[in-house]
């Protein structure tokens, strides 16, 4: 609108479209003109009449336009004015709940089936969070333009989508009304059903198939054990337990061999395994019929890893990984996660050495083909590791190679070890390396040798792992998630006692004119010593054959005894952690070793865990130690309760009845309150 030249009257005129019916009447009139032009220069008079219709039909156009456009305009207004209730009429009845709020969350504006949905009227104006507490106004798209999120409502799941609606143009336009910050905007709110979406997701998810592999751990050693007449019934017997529980969850299952099978089950039905934590485990060892072995299982699943042929590998991956954790578990891979169930039971030890026959002519080839070996074991080493280490340089010297053995903290454990090989066995300093020396020695043609840790993050030095292709990882240690990848040679066996018993029995079978010094034999039996409890845990037959070995090769019980004496601060921080034993739940023992004063007070703190399991009741001892800002876990256990898997919810790891965890930066009152949380919640799942 426009005002004219006296100021009275606003003028409208016509704009956009609407203008192009005059320019259509402007461009006929100039034809006329153009004609009666024409008609004149050919003939006067019938250029005359020409003109006068010219003049008649622009004249008649100029008076109808005078008189039709305020009618015209007003029309076109007054349908404007309608559609605009139209649509205010249209959004108000909209089929979609919809409505405007503030961006604090105060409701402005709701239409018929948002009022309809939340119960209210339209003079309701609170926080959207009174009707919606999941819609919090921290979730509005503040800063972009729009965003979606789920809530539930009434049973029901919707989908909120969020939309940006600036207003600065529109609070510009009014008089009276003035911003005060420079961003004025409202959020308009879509709400859609997807509860029926979410259904059909959900069925299809449950729906999916996933692939298993079920291993028989101990199939030979148990029938073996029984007579040759009833091998076949305890076969049978074993394969209808696991048959009728894949079966009993509508799976399928197959017998690829003897001992092994192939299973597919829903992904509702893997679900159901997980709640029930696998109990075929346990029901198949329950089969007897005169066998003094019980029988085994290790199951393997892949699950959402892709296509079927991905979810089989994972499966394949995950029954390597129960069985390289001793067997009797269940493990659940799904994509990058692992899941383990059962692993109660300690892994039955092999009489057969066969493995280990194989394992040391297989290190044997290796180190004979490299121009030097350096040898680490973990951080902060204990006598077992560094005993290994010994072993495995005696071994790499009996093949003509330069050996070295990586230290970094010579900790009081085996500081008089190191003292004694260097005076008596003619080490010098340059066979133990310090991290950056090995470093600078290690190249392609090196062999690192790992020994008493499968895990990267734990080795000595693990920037070694990286700069050669050859390596070789020795343990005794159940394999975790962590693992050591790309290994030239890998011999875990969690039936061994220690790493010092594997690596005795492969010094056996590396060569049999190898001889060890007496004070090498010191060390390794050594290490048997501290990780069996003075021949008590985890001692099987090849434990004292191992000792027995190192024995003839000259070592002296009292001179190992001897080396384990304590001092008076060491004894009596030992004695104060037991003292102040407490018992959890009736059956854990749970106490704090003192580390003021000490020089190593984790090992202290393994001792009080090992002293803790000599009284009655106790099924499993924690002793919690707080060394360099870190709290140390030392768990032990006798039978009864697998520690291992306890340690790996801390984040460790280890045996059953020997494990262990670190938590970096946290104190002693938080490490107990997270350890004892741990032990309910998996009491309560039944996974101990």
């Amino acid at each position: 609108m426009k005002k004219n030249k006296s100021g009275n009257k606003a003028q409208i005129k016509y704009s956009g479209n609407l203008m192009h019916h005059w320019y259509w009447c402007v461009l006929m009139i100039l034809f006329l003109l153009i004609l009666t032009a024409a008609v004149l220069y050919v003939d006067t008079l019938a250029g005359m009449i020409v003109g006068g219709f010219t003049a008649v039909i622009f004249l008649s156009v100029f008076l109808l336009d005078a008189y039709f456009k305020p009618r015209v305009l007003i029309e076109l207004l007054d349908f404007a004015h309608k559609f605009s209730g139209v649509e205010k009429a249209m959004l108000k009845s909209f089929i979609i709940p919809y409505g405007i709020v503030q961006t604090d969350g105060k409701i402005l504006w709701m239409n018929d089936m948002l009022m309809g949905l939340t119960g209210k009227n339209e003079h309701y104006h609170k926080n959207i969070i009174s009707v919606f507490p999941q819609l919090n106004p921290s979730q509005f798209p503040l800063g972009e333009e729009s965003r979606s999120a789920q809530i539930g409502h009434e049973g029901k799941l919707y989908r909120v989508d969020m939309k940006k609606i600036a207003l600065e143009d529109l609070v510009d336009g009014l008089d009276g009304v003035e911003r005060l910050t420079d961003e004025c905007y409202v959020i308009a709110l879509y709400f859609f059903d997807v509860t029926e979406l979410a259904q059909f997701k959900q069925e299809n998810y449950e729906q999916k198939p996933v692939v298993g592999l079920l291993y028989m751990d101990n199939y030979d050693e148990v029938m073996d054990s029984v007579e040759d007449v009833r091998r076949s019934m305890l076969e049978a017997l074993v394969d209808r337990r696991i048959t009728k529980y894949i079966s009993s969850i509508g799976g399928l299952i197959k017998k690829l061999e003897k001992d092994k099978y192939i299973l597919v089950v829903k992904r509702k039905d893997l679900e159901t395994m997980e709640a029930d934590r696998f109990s075929v485990l346990e029901d198949v060892k329950t089969v007897n019929i005169g066998n003094t072995i019980n029988m085994t299982v290790s199951i393997g699943i892949g699950t959402n890893c892709g296509d079927y042929a991905k979810n089989c590998d994972a499966a394949r991956v995950a029954i390597e990984m129960a069985l390289a954790r001793g067997g009797d578990q269940a493990v659940v891979k799904e994509q990058e996660k692992m899941s383990f169930f059962g692993g109660k039971t300690q892994r039955a030890e092999r009489n057969t050495r066969v493995r280990a026959r194989v394992k040391a002519q297989a290190l044997r080839e290796l180190i004979s083909t490299r121009e030097r070996v350096i040898v680490m074991g973990h951080k902060m080493p204990d006598i077992d590791s560094f005993g290994a280490c010994i072993g495995v340089c005696r071994a790499a010297q009996q093949a003509g190679k330069p050996a070295h053995v990586v230290l970094g903290d010579r900790n009081s454990n085996i500081r008089p070890w190191i003292e004694v090989l260097e005076e008596e066995c003619g080490y010098d300093e340059k066979f133990f390396l310090t991290h950056d020396q090995a470093i600078e020695m290690t190249n392609q043609n090196t062999a690192v040798i790992v020994v008493d840790t499968n895990r990267p993050s734990m080795t000595e030095c693990e920037q070694l792992l990286y700069l050669t292709k050859t390596i070789v990882v020795l343990d005794h240690h159940r394999q975790g998630t962590e693992k050591i990848e790309n290994a030239s040679l890998s011999y875990i066996e969690p039936s061994a006692s220690s790493s010092c018993e594997m690596i005795s029995e492969i010094l056996q079978y590396y060569d049999d004119t190898i001889k060890l010094k007496p004070e090498e034999a010191d060390c390794i039996y050594a290490g048997i010593i501290v990780d069996t409890n003075n021949f008590v845990a985890k001692t099987g037959m090849r434990t004292f054959e191992a000792a027995a070995f190192l024995r003839r090769n000259g070592a002296d019980m009292t001179r190992v005894r001897k080396s384990f004496r304590n001092d008076m601060d060491t004894y009596k921080a030992r004695a104060e952690a037991v003292r102040h034993a407490e018992a959890f739940m009736g059956c854990y023992a749970i106490s704090v070793c003192p580390s003021a004063g000490l020089e190593n007070p984790t090992v202290v703190g393994a001792q009080a865990a090992n002293e803790l399991l000599n009284i009655i009741g106790v099924k499993a001892s924690f002793v919690l130690t707080d060394y360099n800002n870190v709290i140390y876990i030392s768990a032990r256990a006798i039978d009864e309760v697998n520690v291992q898997i306890i340690m790996e919810r801390l984040g460790g790891g280890g045996h059953m009845n020997i494990a262990g965890a670190q938590l970096p930066g946290a104190d002693i009152d938080e490490a107990r309150v997270k350890l004892k949380e741990v032990l309910t919640q998996m009491t309560k799942e039944g996974a101990i």
